[in-house]
């Protein structure tokens, strides 16, 4: 993996600034920090900020594993062009389908891991969450789940995340897919995702020369991104430095046409 905001790689991002691009992003700990109560998850004032500028001058999508009406209340008013829940159901075709068999599998696990002590199970709508952060056994917490997941009559996808196990019907679009279908959406000819979690390996794993740049939060080895930012706090810089570009390129342009 290579640092996306390191000298050596300053003409990845220059050269976007002169493409057809889209930049998307997850939400988080990408465009926010991970916190424990994740009802109080939010942007920072200069992420929000540098997010607007970004938006005003690139088709931008945010794709997250919150539901979409979520995500879209945290954005606060940030002119986001494309805003993807649920892992990237939804939207989607044959939400309604993936709605019905969601909520048969919250019957289920809620009479197996709903009496345990620091689980929660988030329903939305078209996915579920089983939360164990406030478990005070994350390990017991963990088999109980994953023993209640397996034993579901359905078929599903299931995630690991960071003390959640995300629970989708299986056939159920993920990341990767979206971000295509906005690709196309959008007539973008590339698409630059930087995302942090487990799930955004689905973008990350179908990242084409010419087409999408991954960049993780966070340097893994084991991840599919050709790209990487330190921490969450770094994803300033990089907007800031999205922004910096196309705003120098279209001043640039500005004065050739003037001459």
């Amino acid at each position: 993996m290579r640092r996306i905001l390191a000298r050596a790689h300053a003409d990845v991002l220059a050269q976007l600034a002169w493409a057809n691009v889209l930049v998307a992003l997850d939400f988080d700990g990408t465009l926010a920090p991970i916190v424990d109560d994740r009802d109080r998850a939010a942007m920072r004032p200069s992420t929000r900020a540098l997010l607007a500028g970004v938006c005003a001058l690139y088709p931008c999508a945010v794709i997250s594993g919150r539901s979409r009406a979520d995500v879209e209340a945290r954005l606060g008013g940030v002119p986001v062009r494309y805003i993807v829940g649920n892992h990237g159901v939804e939207p989607s075709v044959g939400m309604e389908r993936f709605e019905e068999v969601v909520r048969a599998m919250r019957e289920r696990l809620e009479a197996a891991v709903g009496g345990i002590q620091g689980v929660e199970i988030e329903d939305k709508r078209f996915s579920l969450a089983v939360h164990f952060r406030r478990s005070r056994s994350a390990t017991r917490a963990r088999q109980a789940i994953e023993a209640a997941v397996s034993a579901l009559p359905m078929k599903t996808r299931v995630i690991a995340g960071k003390r959640v196990v995300n629970v989708l019907p299986e056939g159920a679009p993920h990341k990767g897919i979206a971000l295509e279908a906005l690709q196309a959406l959008s007539g973008a000819d590339i698409a630059l995702y930087v995302g942090d979690d487990v799930t955004d390996e689905d973008v990350f794993e179908s990242e084409r020369p010419g087409r999408l740049i991954g960049v993780r939060v966070g340097r893994r080895a084991s991840s599919a991104a050709s790209y990487y930012i330190d921490d969450q706090r770094q994803i300033d810089a990089l907007l800031a430095r999205l922004e910096g570009l196309r705003s120098t390129q279209a001043v640039a342009s500005a004065r050739r046409a003037s001459t």
